[in-house]
């Protein structure tokens, strides 16, 4: 696994499987899963990924369930 931060365009991206090749996406709000001929995941992208993250730091800050 490789994780790498584009801080101009604010994108996280984490290589799941790097020998895998990369056939199709889907997307969901600001994240994109990129898979693998047989829907394997091979690449998560995450846009605008200081907001994603620092919700995330303040959801698990908190003692009860938040979506986010």
């Amino acid at each position: 696994m490789k994780i790498s931060y584009d801080r101009d365009e604010d994108i996280l991206t984490i290589e799941l499987n790097t020998s895998a090749p990369i056939d199709h996406a889907e997307d969901v709000g600001s994240v994109i899963l990129h898979l693998s001929p047989d829907d394997q995941p091979v690449l998560l992208e995450i846009l605008h990924a200081s907001d994603f993250l620092s919700g995330l730091v303040k959801a698990t800050m908190r003692s009860e369930p938040v979506t986010i």
